[in-house]
C-alpha cells in the first residue's frame, strides 16, 4: 500500500508492469506458505499496478493516470470484501485524498464493475459470517466506547512492532534471501501450538464473530498474531497489513464483549456484535481511515442498527491513536524511506535535496596519531573551521574544533603538551551520507554548536569524502524557495480555466500552466518542435518525479533532449488558439 501511495505522490502514478506479476507471486508464496498477512494489501498494489499500466499504454496525462491507479485500487478492496461504497471511498480517502468529481466517478464505476464481477464468480456473499446484532440498551455505549480506547493502544502497539521487527531483522547481518526463511521457522515454531495464526486468518475471525473462543484466549491470540505479522513483514514476505489488522480488532472486541457480557448481562449484545465493531476500530486507527472502516462494516452487515456504537468506537479510537502516534501504518512507511513531502501541510522542500547536490570535496583530514605541535601549524595556515580525525585507513573517528586547539595552546607550552588529534575529539558519530536529504542535516545541524559536518561514503566504511556546512543549507533552501515563490507568484495570478491555469497578457497571448498532454508522453522538445507546430514557447518545466534523483517537483529551464513523463506540467505562452490546439 505505502508503495502505491508513492507512487501517486512522487511518480504521477506511474507503476512498472512487472510489480503484478512480481507481487502475484511473492504474495501467493507467502500466503500460502503460512505468512500471517493480508490479501488485500497485495489485491490493491494488484489493481493499482493494472490500472498505471493501461494508463500508461493508452497515455493519459498525468491526473487521469492518478485517478486510474485508484480505480484499481478500490476495484480490488470492492471485489474483495463485496463492498463497492468502502472500495470507493477507501481510494479517494488513503489513497488521494480528494474528492472531486473528476475522480470520484471513475472510481465508482471501476469499484461497482468489480464488485459485479466479484458476485458473479464468487456469489453475493459478504467476506465473513455475520452475526445477528441489536443495540440493547444505551449503556452498551460504555463497553464500546471502552473497545474505541483499547483499540487505538493495539493499533500503535501494532505498528511500533511491525517497524521494530524490520529493523530488527534489516541489522542481521545475513544474505536478504534467508532472511524470510527465518521468519517462516519463528512463525512455523508458533503455529505448531496455535495454528490459528497461520494466513489470512478468516477462519478464526469467523469463530470469533460466532462468539466461539474465550476472552482469554483472544487476548492470547493479539499477542501472538501481531507477533507473527510482524515477523512475516519484518523477514521480507509479502503481503497486507489490513486483514492483520481486522484480526486483532476481532480478537479485542470479542474479549471486550465477552467481558461484558459477564459484568452485564442483560444490558449488552452479543460478544460476536463487539467483534465485528472491534475489526473496524483497529484497522480504522492502523491505517486513518475511519470512513472506509465504518462503510465496509455497514456494507457488511446491511444493517443501520450497527452504525451507532460503530461510529462512536471508530471516531475514539481513531482520534486517540493520533493523538498517540502522528503517522499511520502507511504514512510512517514513507516517512521511514525519507518520503515526508508533507509537513504541516506545506511542502517541505529540503527533503528534495540530497547531500550529494552541495558537498564539498576539499576537506581537511588528519590522522588519529597527528601530535598536538603539527596541529597547531595546521590552525597558522588553513581556513577550514574544522578537521576530521581518521585512522590509517581513513575512517572517521570524529570531530576536531580548532577552537579546542587554540584553548589548549593559550594555557600551555606548546613544546610540552602530548595529546594527540584523537585527544581532542569533540564530537563522534555525527556525518552524513551523499544520499541523505537536507532536512535530516537540518535537524542535527540544529543539535549542536559545529559549522561543518564530515560526509562519508557509506554508513559501513565511514570513509570522509567531504563536508557540507550550515550556509551551503541556507543557500540550497533560499534557492529552492525561490523557485517555489516564482511559480507560487505566476500561480497567483492565473486563474482557473477549463483543464488548465491561464493569465491573459496584452498582447493578446496566454500564459498558461498546463500538464502534459497524454498523446507527448515519452516524447522531448526537439521531436515535438512545438515552436513551429503550434506556435507557443515552453518556459518552465516542472518535473513530477525524476527516478535518477528521486526529487519530485523539479523546475527547470526546457532542456531540449528531456522526454516528458506522467505528471509533468509546463509553463507556456501562446495565443488562445494555439494553446487550445496544443491541449486538443
Amino acid at each position: 500500500m505505502p508503495e502505491v501511495m508513492e507512487a501517486i505522490i512522487l511518480k504521477g502514478g506511474v507503476i512498472r508492469p512487472r510489480v503484478v506479476v512480481a507481487k502475484i507471486i511473492a504474495s501467493a508464496v507467502s500466503i500460502g506458505t503460512g505468512g500471517s498477512v493480508g490479501r488485500e494489501g497485495p489485491i490493491v498494489q494488484i489493481g493499482s499496478a493494472a490500472g498505471s499500466v493501461l494508463g500508461q499504454a493508452i497515455r493519459v496525462n498525468g491526473s487521469q493516470l492518478r485517478t486510474m491507479v485508484a480505480c484499481g485500487a478500490a476495484a480490488g478492496i470492492a471485489g474483495t470484501f463485496n463492498a463497492p461504497i468502502a472500495g470507493s471511498i477507501f481510494a479517494l480517502e488513503i489513497l488521494l485524498g480528494d474528492f472531486a468529481i473528476t475522480q470520484f466517478s471513475p472510481i465508482v464505476i471501476a469499484s461497482v464493475t468489480s464488485t459485479v464481477i466479484s458476485r458473479h464468480y464468487l456469489g453475493n456473499y459478504p467476506a465473513f459470517t455475520i452475526p445477528s446484532y441489536e443495540l440493547v440498551s444505551v449503556w452498551e455505549f460504555i463497553p464500546y466506547s471502552i473497545l474505541g480506547v483499547l483499540a487505538a493502544f493495539v493499533a500503535v502497539l501494532f505498528i511500533d512492532v511491525v517497524y521494530k521487527a524490520e529493523d530488527v531483522f534489516e541489522a542481521i547481518p545475513i544474505p536478504e534471501w534467508v532472511k524470510p526463511a527465518i521468519g517462516g521457522l519463528i512463525i512455523g515454531a508458533i503455529g505448531i501450538f496455535f495454528p490459528q495464526i497461520f494466513g489470512v486468518g478468516y477462519e478464526t475471525m469467523d469463530m470469533t464473530l460466532a462468539s466461539k473462543l474465550s476472552w482469554s484466549f483472544l487476548l492470547m491470540l493479539i499477542f501472538l498474531k501481531l507477533m507473527a505479522t510482524s515477523i512475516t513483514i519484518g523477514s521480507g514476505g509479502s503481503g497486507g497489513i489490513f486483514a492483520p489488522s481486522l484480526f486483532l480488532g476481532g480478537a479485542l472486541g470479542g474479549a471486550v464483549g465477552t467481558v461484558a457480557n459477564m459484568v452485564m448481562p442483560d444490558l449488552v449484545g452479543s460478544a460476536g456484535a463487539y467483534a465485528l465493531v472491534g475489526m473496524a476500530t483497529v484497522s480504522a486507527a492502523t491505517m486513518h481511515a475511519p470512513i472506509t472502516s465504518i462503510l465496509i462494516l455497514f456494507e457488511l452487515t446491511n444493517d443501520y442498527r450497527i452504525i451507532l456504537p460503530l461510529m462512536t468506537a471508530v471516531i475514539i479510537s481513531t482520534v486517540l491513536k493520533m493523538n498517540l502516534k502522528k503517522e499511520s501504518m502507511y504514512s510512517l512507511k514513507l516517512i521511514r524511506k525519507g518520503l515526508d513531502i508533507q509537513q504541516d501541510g506545506e511542502p517541505n522542500v529540503l527533503s528534495k535535496i540530497k547531500v550529494k547536490k552541495i558537498i564539498n570535496q576539499g576537506c581537511l583530514t588528519v590522522l588519529a596519531d597527528t601530535p598536538f605541535s603539527e596541529l597547531h601549524e595546521l590552525t597558522k595556515e588553513s581556513i577550514n573551521l574544522n578537521y576530521f580525525v581518521v585512522d590509517e585507513n581513513k575512517k572517521l573517528l570524529g570531530i576536531l574544533s580548532p577552537h579546542k586547539i587554540r584553548t589548549i595552546e593559550n594555557r600551555s607550552d606548546i613544546a610540552n603538551i602530548t595529546l594527540t588529534a584523537k585527544d581532542l575529539i569533540v564530537e563522534k558519530g555525527i556525518f552524513f551520507t551523499p544520499e541523505d536529504t537536507l532536512d535530516k542535516v537540518v535537524l542535527i545541524l540544529n543539535d549542536i554548536v559545529l559549522d561543518e559536518i564530515p560526509i562519508v561514503n557509506n554508513d559501513i566504511d565511514q570513509i570522509v569524502i567531504g563536508y557540507i556546512s550550515k550556509t551551503e543549507v541556507i543557500n540550497a533552501y533560499n534557492r529552492e524557495m525561490a523557485k517555489t515563490d516564482m511559480l507560487n507568484s505566476v500561480a497567483a495570478y492565473i486563474g482557473s480555466a477549463g483543464k488548465f491555469r491561464q493569465l491573459k497578457m496584452i498582447d493578446g497571448e496566454v500564459l498558461c500552466e498546463v500538464e502534459v498532454p497524454g498523446k507527448y508522453i515519452g516524447k522531448n522538445l526537439s521531436e515535438l518542435d512545438l515552436r513551429h507546430k503550434y506556435g507557443i514557447e515552453v518556459i518552465l518545466i516542472k518535473q513530477n518525479y525524476d527516478e535518477e534523483t528521486n526529487e519530485s517537483e523539479k523546475v527547470f529551464v526546457p532542456n531540449p533532449e528531456y522526454r516528458f513523463a506522467h505528471g509533468d506540467k509546463l509553463l507556456i505562452v501562446g495565443s488562445q488558439e494555439e494553446v487550445d490546439l496544443f491541449n486538443g
